[in-house]
């Protein structure tokens, strides 16, 4: 760089009296005031090339992380155990330890599958634990349930499942079908509240071909309370053999059709029960 006039004319001085300064451990700030030379890209070329001192150096606030990471991965810690021990992200880790040469696998791969499943299972646990909770607290929450509430989820349980007539087809009988135990409880105890006498139910199992009929018979007899004999002609559906069921094994009991003889007067009290709920609901909506 070529001062010819004016203050820094000598540079080639200033840069020797600059150079045994920073030798002597002085600081950018130090050799400014001594020389008084206030253009920092001046100060910056007399002394370019020559280290700071370590003193001037201000202490990396990473290094303690990056010496603890090194130490970790040379016992064979992975890039991801770093990661949570240390509480750093996984690109400072790789910075950090990418020259260090990859650890020895610490289990073998059924061992770790073994962890795995180990750990899948105290997951799984803790996950039934809560929802155990969970539905615990939400049972606790419903308290006793009035004839009125019965009613009126009786009401709602039968539009969603039981059997409608249609304008162009009205049949107005009260048929109800189901898979789950507890929505036909539900729905039997809904049928006493309206006083519908058991002798006028008619039950029926519609379930597939393959299953065990009479095992299903027994277990929604149980389920209602009833004889087996009681049971009229189950309805078999067929097997397709491009479908692959999942509804299989022993817990598996068809549905259960519960028909209630001589029903038209109550079928027409149910859809009247229900249209007035809709216009009830609709009015809070507005």
């Amino acid at each position: 760089m070529a001062h010819s006039a004016g203050k820094y004319a000598d540079f080639e001085g200033l840069r020797e009296r600059a150079v045994a300064l920073r030798r002597g451990g002085y600081s950018l700030r130090q050799i400014r005031d001594e020389l008084k030379i206030y253009n920092n890209d001046i100060l910056n070329q007399l002394v370019k090339g020559e280290p700071p001192p370590e003193w001037t150096k201000r202490p990396n606030a990473k290094d303690d992380l990056r010496a603890k990471a090194r130490e970790l991965r040379l016992q064979g810690w992975t890039y991801d155990q770093i990661e949570v021990e240390l509480g750093c992200s996984r690109s400072s880790v790789s910075l950090w330890v990418r020259d260090l040469p990859r650890p020895a696998p610490r289990y073998t791969p059924e061992e770790q599958r073994a962890l795995m499943n180990e750990g899948l299972a105290r997951r799984r646990a803790a996950e039934d634990e809560e929802r155990h909770k969970t539905k615990l607290a939400a049972r606790r929450e419903v308290g006793e349930t009035t004839d009125r509430e019965l009613f009126m989820a009786g009401v709602a349980l039968y539009w969603a499942e039981g059997s409608k007539s249609k304008p162009y087809d009205r049949r107005e009988r009260a048929i109800f079908v189901n898979s789950d135990p507890g929505v036909i409880k539900v729905y039997l105890a809904w049928l006493d509240l309206l006083d519908v006498n058991r002798e006028r139910l008619r039950f029926r199992v519609l379930i597939h071909e393959s299953a065990d009929v009479d095992a299903a018979h027994q277990f929604w007899a149980d389920i209602a309370d009833v004889d087996p004999s009681v049971f009229a002609k189950p309805t078999l559906k067929r097997h397709n053999p491009k479908t692959v069921r999942k509804n299989t094994g022993e817990d598996y009991h068809g549905c259960l059709v519960i028909t209630v003889a001589r029903s038209a007067h109550l079928y027409n009290r149910i859809e009247g029960w229900w249209a007035e709920t809709v216009a009830q609901a609709e009015a809070r909506l507005r």
